[in-house]
């Protein structure tokens, strides 16, 4: 079974420039988590909803037990407090952000002609949930992980 038979030849796509706020809505509206990054019809990036949760990294803490001086029971809420007007701050600087800065430029992709064992295999190699189909240097489809499933479970039944 060949790519074209299972891609989604109907792509959602989003420009560098574009912010991650709109990324985000792109993602909900369209119940989709990843999608390429065009730039003058060319393909120059994937974008997964994993590149925005990179973004929310949460600090570490330690299980030591600690007990706070009389002084830093004065200071410690006082401290969250400005982490808390910081955290809202940055979410804010975030959403404004470009796509280009968190998406991936190293694009593996595949032809609408390669079969659908051509594209697991890359999948895999890769660790990557989804390739652009290219036809001629144009994007004509995309393929994910579960329409590689669908075809190959309907080949076999």
């Amino acid at each position: 079974m060949k790519i074209e038979d299972v891609m989604n030849k109907d792509v959602i796509t989003c420009a560098p420039g574009d912010s991650l706020s709109h990324l985000a809505n792109l993602f909900k509206e369209n119940h989709i988590s990843g999608l390429p990054v065009v730039d003058k019809g060319k393909v120059v990036g994937l974008v997964s909803e994993t590149d925005l949760l990179k973004l929310f990294k949460m600090p570490q803490y330690s299980n030591e037990l600690w007990l706070p001086s009389p002084f830093e029971i004065i200071e410690i809420p006082i401290r969250n407090l400005v982490q808390i007007e910081e955290t809202k701050k940055n979410l804010e600087n975030l959403k404004l952000r470009p796509v280009k800065d968190i998406m991936t430029k190293d694009v593996h992709a595949i032809s609408p002609r390669d079969d659908l064992e051509d594209a697991s295999s890359i999948m895999v190699k890769y660790k990557i949930n989804r390739l652009p189909v290219i036809d001629n240097g144009k994007l004509v489809g995309i393929v994910a992980r579960s329409d590689i499933l669908r075809g190959l479970s309907g080949a076999m039944t």
